[in-house]
């Protein structure tokens, strides 16, 4: 996932609590019932399913918004597994790999009481292309979706939907292999029809799962209570789906990081979901491990982007020469032991992933190579958001380009607007910076479509940073989705990771692990950590 960055939630325990029903599903032999306060890092840049595309977002979301198949609420490879949500089962594929058939549940509710229809769903992947999400190349082999695409008139012919039986067939262009992960994205969860075509994220709309978002204040904060669709009809209609444990959860923004961690110490709050700083955490993983803390493997690629349309970054040599020069060793240390090195685009838990670095760091062959492209553009923006040690590492960027000879601007950015604003084509000056990349689905696609296809460029919610358009590269990346995934095509992606490095629009540096630190009143054993969505609101319990 797209993801942008680690400030996932900060939640704590309210004074006050009442206590209720415990949600469908959700009996474990703990206490039912209570509230949740606490805090992110920054706000999630998007509220809205449709838009939502960082960890913040989704970690905000997986429980609230459900689309037709969902993924598994556990830890580990285990919640990387497809399983139905909205529908009935998973999806019968026919006609080569090109027609999904699925059924949606009868009965289903939104919050506000409106029945849920099988025609929601074409009305839903519509309102996302309408909005140019950065989703929306997932889903432009639809059959009729690139034309709305382009258009945003008529509708996506490729999506029929019967609301009398529930049936919804979608037709795509060519077999896609990752296409039931897709349907899996909040991207495409079901909202009603008529749902206004506009950025959401200070009203949300009614929810399908067992939270609705009650209440949005962008920048500051928001609140969830339970879905009161939930006992009556969804969660008995789903009992795949956890219920939850707490009534409600309140949430805002507090951007410094010891304040967080003090407070989780003191009890105050009773969830550090931001990542811990460089110079906070060996301290709290030393004295915490094992009954507060827990260290969470991700399947994650850091790098600096080159934009490789225009000068400096449009000379092959001048990209590869700052991939010598970029130390992935120094990263690991400002990191402070929460990044292994990695100088590719698949990391390790990827499928794929073949372990190689053709950049090994000479600072003296890079400065070789900058002598002998030199590039008559030396005034470079270098960009990255602002939260530790993001910032450090792009700090850390700008003294690397300014000792190969360039006059690098530094430009830090608000992690909450920092996607939208790096994926606008109208922002001047993209030139380089920071970005990472966390797995939406255990695919390798996924790393490489949104990313460096030359189809993903878009004027907004851009990802492809490096601007990177390959036809050859661009047809491997086709034809390698349109097969199932299997040992000769792992082999092909492992081929095609080597083949983008050797076009060098990227300095990847590492692979992340993160963390669950919570107060002494939650039981840190239930709670879930997805590789997809982060830790599960869900599962959080008081003791």
């Amino acid at each position: 996932m797209r993801k942008l960055g680690l400030a996932l939630l900060v939640l704590a325990l309210a004074g006050g609590s009442t206590l209720g029903l415990a949600a469908c599903g959700s009996s474990s032999g703990g206490k039912e019932g209570g509230t949740l306060t606490g805090s992110y890092a920054s706000f999630p840049e998007y509220l809205d399913p449709a838009l939502a595309y960082s960890t913040e977002s989704w970690t905000a979301i997986y429980d609230t918004y459900l689309p037709l198949l969902t993924y598994a609420h556990a830890s580990g490879a285990a919640g990387s597994k497809v399983i139905p949500g909205l529908a009935v089962g998973l999806p019968k594929i026919s006609n080569g790999g090109k027609t999904y058939t699925l059924t949606l549940r009868k009965g289903l509710k939104y919050s506000d009481g409106t029945p849920v229809k099988a025609s929601d769903f074409p009305a839903s992947v519509e309102r996302m292309l309408a909005l140019e999400s950065g989703g929306s190349s997932f889903y432009t082999s639809i059959v009729g979706a690139e034309k709305f695409a382009e258009t945003k008139q008529g509708n996506v012919s490729g999506i029929k939907a019967d609301d009398k039986t529930g049936k919804i067939v979608v037709d795509l262009t060519a077999p896609r292999g990752t296409f039931s992960n897709e349907l899996a994205m909040p991207f495409v969860a079901l909202l009603p029809k008529g749902t206004p075509v506009k950025n959401l994220t200070a009203d949300p709309p009614p929810a399908t799962g067992p939270y609705e978002i009650v209440k949005s204040e962008p920048g500051r904060a928001w609140s969830y209570e339970r879905n009161p669709q939930w006992t009556n009809a969804n969660g008995k209609l789903m009992p795949e789906i956890p219920g939850g444990h707490v009534n409600k959860i309140e949430l805002k923004v507090v951007g410094n990081d010891s304040t967080q961690v003090s407070e989780v110490e003191r009890g105050k709050t009773d969830w550090m979901q931001t990542a811990i700083s460089a110079d906070l955490y060996p301290k709290v993983k030393e004295k915490y491990e094992g009954t507060q803390f827990r260290v969470e493997p991700t399947v994650s690629t850091y790098y600096f982007w080159m934009n490789t349309t225009k000068p400096p970054f449009d000379d092959l040599k001048v990209r590869q020469a700052v991939n010598y020069a970029v130390n992935p060793a120094a990263l690991e240390r400002i990191y402070a032991g929460t990044l292994s090195a990695l100088h590719q685009v698949l990391p390790p838990g990827m499928p794929g992933h073949k372990p190689f670095d053709l950049y090994p760091h000479d600072m003296a062959k890079a400065k070789k190579m900058i002598a002998e492209a030199d590039p008559s553009d030396r005034d470079i923006t270098v960009w990255t958001d602002n939260e530790s040690p993001n910032n450090e590492a792009g700090e850390y960027y700008q003294g690397v380009l300014q000792e190969l000879g360039f006059n690098a601007k530094f430009k830090e950015i608000n992690a909450e607007n920092y996607a939208p604003l790096v994926g606008n084509e109208s922002t001047p000056d993209l030139d380089t910076g920071w970005f990472d990349w966390f797995e939406d689905y255990p695919h390798p696609n996924d790393f490489f479509q949104l990313q460096l296809s030359g189809e993903s460029i878009q004027p907004t919610s851009n990802y492809n940073l490096a601007r990177i358009d390959d036809p050859t590269l661009n047809k491997k990346i086709t034809e390698l989705n349109e097969q199932p995934l299997g040992p000769q095509q792992e082999a092909g992606y492992a081929e095609l990771d080597r083949e983008y490095m050797e076009q060098a629009p990227w300095a990847p540096y590492g692979t992340l692990t993160t963390s669950t630190f919570v107060s002494s009143a939650i039981d840190l054993d239930k709670v879930i950590y997805n590789p997809t969505f982060g830790n599960d609101l869900t599962s959080f319990q008081l003791k």
